[in-house]
C-alpha cells in the first residue's frame, strides 16, 4: 500500500510552519486601513481560506474523475481526503466571514448572493462527507461520490462569478484585482494564501495517510475473520 513517507509530512510540516511565521508577521506589521480599521485585517485570513477551500473542492472532482477513469483506490482516498479538508477550510471561512461582516456592514449575516451560494457549496459537500461516512468501503459509494464531485465542481465558478452575476446589486466586496489592495496589504494577503495552500497540502497528505492505514486495518481484519472460518470448518 502506497502510504506518504515521513519525509514528505515533515516537508509539508515544515513548510506550513514557515510561510505561517512569515505570514503572522507580514499580518503584524501590515498598515491600519483608514476606513475599516483593524477589522480589515482579517482580508488576510478569510479570502485565503476561500482559495482553500475552492482547491479541496476542485480536487474532490478531479481525484474523483481519476478515480472513474483508472478503477485505483488510491484516487478515491484522495478525492475523500481533499473534500474533508476542503470542508473545514469552508467551515472557517464560514466562521471568519460574519466575523468581518459584523464589523463593517454592522450584521453578522446577509442573504446576499455570494454567501448563499457559498453556504450552498458547503452543504453540498457536507453531504457529500455523510454520504461517504454512512457507507464507507462500498465501491457503487465511492463511484458515485466521484460522479457527485464532479457534478458539484460548478459551484466554484457559480460562487466566483457571483458578484458579478449580481449585476451591483450584491453588498459583497467584489473580487480582487490589480491595484485593488493598498500599500502594504498584497504581501501580507499573499502569504496568507501560501500559507492556507501549505495547510491543504500537509492535511490532505496526512488524511490520505490515515485511510490508507484504515483500509489496510480492514483489510487484515478481513483475513484474520477469513483464516478463522477457515479453521473452524
Amino acid at each position: 500500500m502506497n502510504v506518504p513517507s515521513a519525509p514528505g509530512r515533515r516537508l509539508t510540516a515544515g513548510l506550513f510552519y514557515t510561510v505561517l511565521a512569515a505570514w503572522a508577521f507580514a499580518v503584524w506589521s501590515a498598515p491600519i486601513d483608514s476606513v475599516q480599521g483593524v477589522i480589515q485585517k482579517i482580508l488576510y485570513v478569510h479570502p485565503p481560506l476561500a482559495f482553500g477551500a475552492y482547491l479541496g473542492f476542485f480536487c474532490t472532482a478531479l481525484f474523483g474523475g481519476l478515480y472513474l477513469w483508472k478503477g485505483d483506490d488510491r484516487w478515491d482516498r484522495w478525492s475523500l481526503s481533499s473534500a474533508e479538508v476542503g470542508v473545514l477550510l469552508c467551515t472557517l471561512m464560514l466562521l471568519t466571514g460574519p466575523i468581518w461582516a459584523k464589523g463593517t456592514w454592522g450584521k453578522w449575516w446577509s442573504w446576499d448572493t455570494r454567501l448563499t451560494i457559498t453556504l450552498l457549496q458547503y452543504l453540498v459537500y457536507l453531504a457529500y462527507l455523510l454520504l461517504r461516512g454512512f457507507t464507507e468501503g462500498s465501491e457503487r459509494t465511492a463511484r458515485f461520490g466521484a460522479v457527485y464531485a464532479i457534478a458539484g465542481v460548478v459551484l466554484i465558478p457559480l460562487n466566483y462569478f457571483a458578484i458579478e452575476m449580481a449585476a451591483g446589486r450584491a453588498i459583497h466586496p467584489e473580487n480582487l484585482g490589480d491595484g485593488s489592495l493598498g500599500a502594504g496589504m498584497g504581501m501580507p494577503f499573499l502569504l496568507g494564501i501560501v500559507v492556507v495552500l501549505s495547510a491543504f497540502a500537509y492535511l490532505v497528505v496526512r488524511r490520505y495517510e490515515v485511510a490508507c492505514l484504515r483500509d489496510e486495518a480492514a483489510r487484515r481484519e478481513v483475513e484474520a475473520t477469513g483464516s478463522e472460518g477457515a479453521w473452524a470448518t
